[in-house]
């Protein structure tokens, strides 16, 4: 079967589709669910490879006009005598929507050198030689397994260990890299399937989850943080939430809603090692039906035309 008859699809089937399929075929056959079942673990590394290749555009490109084989690999001119690049070429990395279980702590994975080619699922470098007329291709080494990890916004930003457990039953505990982000791919080396070649990779994607009140600019993280009208008017010290713990921040007097502060460091950390800030916007909470304020304000000239500027 080609690559498309391995997903159930059409030739000229979407994106969508192409996605939806492996989704589908992927919940069934991980081999978390099919311990037992060492074909079901076969079928699941072939649709993770066909579905690694058909969702890349080049690739599927490439693949449709015969330019590439189902792994990816050029294509043999001269009938299987000449190896352009020695059998090589990128394992797939595709998602999956399952998640591994059974977190035990085990061996540590620090992965922040690796992380470089690998980011966005680029599928790091080349495995091969520059390819000679008339060796034999190299043993095949073993399908590579994918796995999808759910990591928190808080875990994320502070760059928190996390646990992974893989399909063997090994646990380790992986340290995520600088610049992380949702959709970025890590490739454990030797942690996939057992091949003539030796162990194929294991590919973690990472998912990270939204949050209640953070949201993320960037490598900035953004707090709407709500003030009482005393607290903008005269000024206070109070307590802000942030990733590592609640700190205190300095609201100046005369603050109204939409004022930025920024706390630094408190962010993500990108790529290049640094660190982005958590920007503070305040938002005056006015209470309603309190009698004392209305009676102030009914007696208040009301502080001119914040308008102005707008022309109105």
């Amino acid at each position: 079967m080609d690559l498309y008859q391995q997903l159930g699809v059409g030739r000229g089937a979407s994106e969508a589709e192409i996605k939806k399929a492996y989704r589908s075929l992927a919940k069934q056959l991980h081999p978390d669910r099919n311990k037992d079942n060492p074909k079901s673990t076969e079928r699941f590394a072939s649709v993770t490879r066909a579905y690694d290749l058909l969702s890349d555009k080049d690739k599927r490109a490439r693949y449709d006009r015969g330019e590439i084989d189902d792994d990816g690999n050029p294509r043999m001119p001269f009938g299987g005598g000449f190896t352009g690049n020695g059998g090589g070429g990128p394992r797939p990395g595709g998602g999956f929507e399952g998640y591994p279980g059974g977190f035990q702590g085990a061996d540590t994975a620090d992965l922040s050198d690796l992380f470089e080619g690998l980011f966005g699922g680029a599928g790091g470098p080349r495995r091969g030689s520059t390819g000679n007329f008339g060796r034999n291709r190299p043993p095949q080494k073993g399908a590579d397994v994918a796995y999808r990890l759910k990591v928190s916004f808080v875990d994320a930003a502070t760059m928190k260990e996390q646990r992974v457990t893989l399909s063997g039953g090994r646990s380790i505990n992986l340290k995520l890299p600088n610049g992380v982000e949702d959709g970025s791919k890590i490739r454990l080396a030797g942690q996939g399937q057992e091949g003539p070649g030796g162990r194929g990779d294991a590919i973690v994607a990472i998912e990270i989850g939204g949050h209640s009140f953070y949201s993320r600019e960037g490598k900035n993280i953004r707090l709407a943080l709500p003030i009482t009208l005393k607290e903008a008017v005269e000024g206070a010290k109070v307590r802000v939430p942030t990733p590592e713990g609640p700190v205190m921040l300095t609201i100046p007097k005369g603050s109204s809603s939409g004022k930025l502060l920024r706390l630094k460091n408190r962010g993500f950390t990108a790529r290049d090692g640094t660190r982005g800030d958590q920007i503070v916007q305040l938002a005056v909470d006015v209470p309603a039906g309190d009698e004392a304020l209305e009676r102030f304000v009914g007696e208040w000239a009301g502080g001119g035309n914040p308008r102005a500027s707008l022309g109105v």
